[in-house]
C-alpha cells in the first residue's frame, strides 16, 4: 500500500492554485471545483477541493520534506509567503517551518533525513 494523495478544502480554487504554484508545486488537474498538484521532487501529489465554507480547524498538518529547508523558506519569504514558524530544530529530531495556506490549512515544511523513518525510538 502507498499513500496516493492528501486533499485539502478550499473556498477559492483559483487562489489556492496561485498560492501552491507560487511555491513551486506543479498543477496537473485544473477544474472549477478541484485542483491537483505534483510535488517538485518525487512522485507525491496533493489536491484542493472546493467547499462553501471552512469547518473549524481540524488540526490536520500536511508535511512537505526538503533537504534544503532553510533555503526554501528564505526563497518563499522573498516571494512574500508568511511563516508562522521559521526553521527550527525540534526535539523529535526534525527541523521544521510552518505556515498556513489562504484557507488556513496548516503546512509544515521540514527536513528529517534518516530520522523521518528511522528515529532512535523506532519500534522494531
Amino acid at each position: 500500500m502507498n499513500l496516493n494523495q492528501v486533499t485539502l478544502p478550499s473556498t477559492d480554487i483559483l487562489r489556492s492554485i496561485e498560492f501552491y504554484c507560487g511555491m513551486g508545486f506543479i498543477l496537473i488537474v485544473d477544474s472549477p471545483e478541484y485542483a491537483r498538484f505534483e510535488c517538485p521532487d518525487g512522485h507525491s501529489t496533493f489536491s484542493v477541493h472546493l467547499v462553501s465554507e471552512m469547518m473549524n480547524n481540524s488540526n490536520v498538518v500536511v508535511y512537505f520534506e526538503s533537504s534544503r529547508l532553510d533555503e526554501l523558506v528564505l526563497e518563499l519569504q522573498n516571494k512574500r509567503y508568511k511563516f508562522d514558524q521559521t526553521p527550527k530544530d525540534e526535539e523529535w529530531l526534525w527541523r521544521e517551518a510552518r505556515l498556513r495556506d489562504p484557507d488556513n490549512n496548516t503546512l509544515c515544511f521540514y527536513y528529517a533525513g534518516e530520522n523521518r523513518r528511522f528515529p532512535p525510538w523506532r519500534v522494531e
